[in-house]
């Protein structure tokens, strides 16, 4: 609803639209394309599958318009009540899932990051120890093209958490952000880093370019920050995410910059991951001891949120790691539709 003396705009260049999977996400493809309300049931609600593709994409597509938007969707669609009232009651359907899926999760801080902070000796059932031991070029390149819906907004869900925070927390996460938005260079904002990476493997870098790839276990990792970010009461779970995040990215980031150069993948490819090696390694100190421990100093009540916040982590996490490996496994992309093949590269 475009308020009084206000002129409806539309972003011009945003991601395009992508076609629903099903009645939810049908329904919020269409309202965005013609500007009417979202045509949906109450019973295509209560049947949704809050893991599946239809319930996770109608999602995306409610978030997406509080980042870029959509070409040719009027901005002001971000505020529409009926859009809203839709992702209320999709996102509690999420949320309830998540929580019924955490019921034996840790409650406190150092339970729930205790196992994060010692990396496995062999950790075989890991992406990045795939991707770094055997992985070929092709599942690099399907490798990034899921990761990009994050990685191109890197940072961006973590920064709705700023003005909910205060004192030592406030200024710590304020710090971290400034380096994942390049510290000051726009040519070192991660999210760039990242597109060049793509480049290199001859990926599509426009922003949103793969979202029609990624199946609901990738679009629920991104769903799940949205859904944290935009929501003041969930900012424990929030800093709970971008702790496990900044915990786990150090020794993942050595692993895949090892393969990006074990496969050829090109020096953009290497730099974005070798860049996350020494810098998360910092951050993990930081968000710790100064986010987290200062969130905790002035609300100590937000715990159990903290830790529920690096358990939704993890628990995504596997959920996407075991659908791409199993698809590998069986032969199969991992993704929606393949990539188009490439011509594999020469050793460096």
């Amino acid at each position: 609803m475009t308020p009084p003396g206000a002129s409806a705009t539309a972003t011009p260049t945003g991601p395009r639209l992508v076609a629903g999977r099903g009645d939810l996400s049908s329904a919020v493809e269409r309202a965005l394309r013609t500007g009417r309300p979202p045509a949906y049931t109450e019973a295509s609600v209560r049947r949704a599958d809050p893991w599946g593709e239809d319930l996770q994409l109608a999602l995306y597509l409610l978030y997406e318009l509080h980042y870029r938007g959509f070409e040719g969707v009027a901005d002001e669609r971000e505020w529409d009540p009926d859009l809203l009232r839709l992702r209320r009651e999709l996102e509690n359907l999420f949320h309830h899932a998540l929580r019924n899926a955490l019921t034996d999760a840790p409650r406190s801080v150092d339970e729930a990051f205790a196992p994060l902070l010692v990396e496995p000796v062999d950790p075989a059932d890991s992406l990045s120890r795939h991707l770094e031991t055997e992985g070929e070029l092709w599942q690099l390149r399907e490798y990034a093209a899921l990761r990009s819906l994050y990685h191109l907004k890197e940072a961006d869900p973590h920064a709705w958490v700023i003005p909910r925070l205060t004192g030592r927390a406030k200024v710590a996460m304020a710090a971290v952000e400034y380096d994942e938005f390049g510290a000051g260079d726009p040519r070192r904002l991660h999210a760039r880093l990242f597109a060049e990476l793509m480049t290199d493997l001859d990926l599509d870098p426009a922003y949103g370019h793969y979202l029609d790839h990624a199946d609901a276990s990738a679009l629920a990792t991104v769903n799940l920050m949205s859904l944290f970010g935009l929501h003041r009461s969930l900012r424990g779970a929030l800093v709970g995410h971008f702790a496990c995040v900044e915990i786990t990215s150090s020794p993942g980031s050595r692993r895949l910059a090892k393969a990006m150069r074990r496969c050829g993948a090109g020096s953009a490819a290497e730099r974005f991951y070798t860049e996350h090696v020494e810098a998360d390694a910092v951050h993990e100190q930081v968000v710790r001891h100064e986010v987290v421990g200062g969130l905790l100093a002035d609300e100590p009540a937000l715990e159990p949120d903290v830790a529920f916040g690096c358990a939704a982590t993890v628990l995504l996490e596997d959920r996407l790691g075991a659908h791409v490996r199993d698809s590998w496994a069986s032969g199969k992309s991992a993704l929606r539709s393949p990539l188009t093949p490439v011509e594999p590269r020469a050793e460096a």
